[in-house]
């Protein structure tokens, strides 16, 4: 099946009832003019015009003239061969070769289109010459004229329907690829939050339950030999559910982390090595190097997780008796060492993360410093203990844009 015209729209439904209009009111004309002037014989002119009108008006009852160029090549050479009919008995019958130039270009093809109205053209110079008996440039002026103008108007048409069409697919396939592009953002946006929230979780919550546990752990193996160094762990294990219960509450408020607030980093430091040497029998000594400079926020964070999970680590798998964690201000960078005397592994054969036993801290460290640019190394050993060194870079301000 062959579309041979456009699907209807509004202007073009328009366009269409005036056409009809058009043909109509010609066909009228033609056979008024034939019972004003008294031509002969005037009924079968009357006759012609209403037979032309109904072929011409079985065409917008057919779909498939529309849609079909096979059929609509048909029902114009039906109504054509009754307008010749006509054009034969009345000469008035030459104006209504200008409607159907526009129904030739419109549902035939360029090139068939073309040739209909050529036909169509000659056609009407030549009935108009029969009937007046003469023949001159006038008479060849007017169909030929009439021909170029349908010419011109249809295929400006099609070319300005042509390139709205592409404009309209162009602005579909852009609004689906802004639609694919939301999606994705929409999509990486989640991933990038869960993968935020499951380090927060793990830096924060879990490390404040793990420590929970082990100073319970020990109260209970206190009991009942030793009840007050049972009530001194249990002391610290409510100490530490009151630390992270006001994690969760800023965490929830997605504000800075309470050990940061009011304070410096360096400090913050120096307090979770306090803690840790209160709540758990490890030596834990906190270093500053350099000269200490204003860190971002985010850096402060980031570094304040990672020596808060190290820690955790330390006191929970690595069984120390030492650590010592070093703050470095090196210029254009900022370093992080935490350095523990106890059991060491091999970094080459950790076992893969695990929500029963965890193992989520190495990666949760690494996630935070590859975030800001920076970078997380080991050196461990079974039975030498561990070094952690982690390295953030201090990216200088930008000098503000002038503006005029």
């Amino acid at each position: 099946m062959n579309v041979s015209a456009p699907a209807p729209t509004p202007t073009s439904r328009a366009l269409a009832w005036c056409l009809h209009l058009l043909v109509v009111g010609l066909l009228v004309l033609v056979a008024a003019r034939a019972v004003t002037d008294g031509r002969t014989p005037t009924a079968t002119i009357v006759a012609v015009a209403v037979a032309c009108g109904l072929v011409y008006a079985a065409g917008p009852l057919l779909p498939r003239v529309r849609l079909v160029r096979r059929v609509a090549a048909w029902w114009l050479t039906a109504v054509g061969a009754v307008w010749l009919a006509l054009l034969a008995l009345s000469p008035e019958a030459v104006w209504v070769a200008f409607p159907l130039y526009f129904l030739q270009l419109h549902l035939l093809s360029r090139r068939a289109g073309l040739a209909a109205v050529t036909a169509t053209a000659v056609a009407a110079v030549a009935g108009f010459a029969a009937h007046t008996g003469s023949f001159g440039p006038a008479m060849v002026i007017g169909p030929t004229l009439g021909a170029a103008v349908a010419v011109a108007v249809v295929w400006g048409y099609q070319a300005l329907y042509r390139e709205s069409e592409r404009r309209r697919r162009l602005i579909e396939a852009l609004t689906a690829t802004r639609a694919d592009l939301a999606r994705a953002q929409h999509t990486a946006g989640v991933l990038a939050e869960r993968e935020r929230l499951a380090r927060e979780i793990h830096d924060t919550l879990a490390q404040g339950l793990s420590s929970i546990q082990l100073l319970l752990r020990a109260a209970e193996r206190a009991l009942p030999e030793r009840p007050g160094t049972a009530a001194g762990h249990v002391v610290a294990a409510r100490r530490a559910a009151v630390d992270s219960l006001a994690e969760a509450r800023r965490f929830v408020a997605a504000l800075t982390p309470p050990a940061l607030e009011g304070t410096t980093l360096a400090d913050a430091l120096e307090r979770l090595c306090a803690t840790a040497r209160v709540r758990h029998r490890i030596t834990a000594r906190f270093h500053l190097a350099g000269t200490p400079v204003p860190l971002p926020t985010a850096h402060e964070v980031a570094l304040l997780r990672v020596a808060q999970s190290a820690l955790a680590n330390t006191v929970r798998h690595a069984h120390a008796g030492t650590a010592e964690i070093t703050l470095s201000h090196l210029g254009d960078h900022v370093a992080l060492d935490v350095v523990d005397d106890g059991t060491g592994f091999d970094p080459d054969a950790l076992p893969p993360p695990d929500p029963e036993a965890g193992g989520f801290g190495l990666a949760a460290m690494r996630a935070r410093l590859d975030a800001l640019g920076g970078t997380l190394s080991i050196e461990s050993a079974p039975g030498h203990g561990t070094a952690l060194a982690a390295r953030l870079p201090l990216v200088p301000p930008t000098e503000p844009e002038a503006h005029p």
